[in-house]
């Protein structure tokens, strides 16, 4: 049997845009013969997901998961009817559920799953299996050595998944309950208004200027 290197896999990756685990899997099936594998993949339905690549993903949702650390992930498809897909959840929720342990995008994509396969390797097979793009787009965690952390999820589609999702720590010593209960109705006004920062220190400058330029335009107008 011909020895299945890293560089090997690698290649095969590059060339159909399918998993690692699966690239590795072709290449033992068809012995190490890079052009016999990417038949196989084809054969499989797995190859389709290369082909959806360059599709836009802009539809998803929001999934977040907290013990003492709060991890909220994006995870995107092309439509809304795959943003409800029963898969597309169960994926977006385990995916969260990494961030708590793995921070970033690129952390979380090589973590793996209890199925044995990293999330990259797992969204590829979605890809297959559903027929639509999909991206993991972006990746939050907080944690506090003394407070707690709260998440919050407008228009919940199921528990923990939805469209807006929102994370908050709170340092300070007390009960960790009634600061989680504070930080968990903080995250829904972050939700309802999406302030641009805490307080108005942490203000961008040219944000300032650019608001500041509009309402004296606006007062113009109205002959103040």
């Amino acid at each position: 049997m011909a020895e299945i290197t890293a560089a090997l896999v690698k290649e095969l990756r590059e060339r159909s845009g399918v998993g690692m685990m699966d690239c590795k899997k072709a290449l033992v099936e068809n012995n190490g013969d890079i052009e016999a594998a990417i038949d196989w993949l084809r054969a499989k339905g797995l190859s389709k997901a290369a082909k959806k690549a360059d599709r836009v993903a802009a539809e998803g949702v929001v999934a977040v998961a907290t013990v003492e650390i709060a991890s909220a992930i994006e995870f995107n498809a092309e439509t809304d009817f795959v943003a409800r897909n029963d898969l597309f959840q169960t994926a977006a929720k385990q995916f969260a559920q990494l961030g708590l342990n793995n921070e970033g995008v690129e952390a979380i994509s090589a973590a793996s799953l209890e199925n044995g396969r990293t999330v990259a390797d797992e969204i590829t097979q979605l890809i297959a299996t559903i027929g639509e793009n999909m991206t993991l787009r972006r990746s939050a965690r907080l944690s506090v050595e003394q407070g707690a952390v709260a998440t919050y999820v407008h228009n919940a589609v199921s528990p923990g998944v939805g469209r807006i999702g929102v994370l908050v720590a709170i340092e300070g010593a007390g009960d960790k309950a009634v600061i989680r209960e504070v930080a968990r109705k903080i995250a829904m006004h972050v939700a309802a208004t999406n302030p641009l920062a805490l307080d108005s220190s942490d203000l961008d400058p040219a944000a300032i200027e650019k608001e500041r330029a509009v309402l004296i335009e606006k007062a113009k107008e109205e002959g103040r």
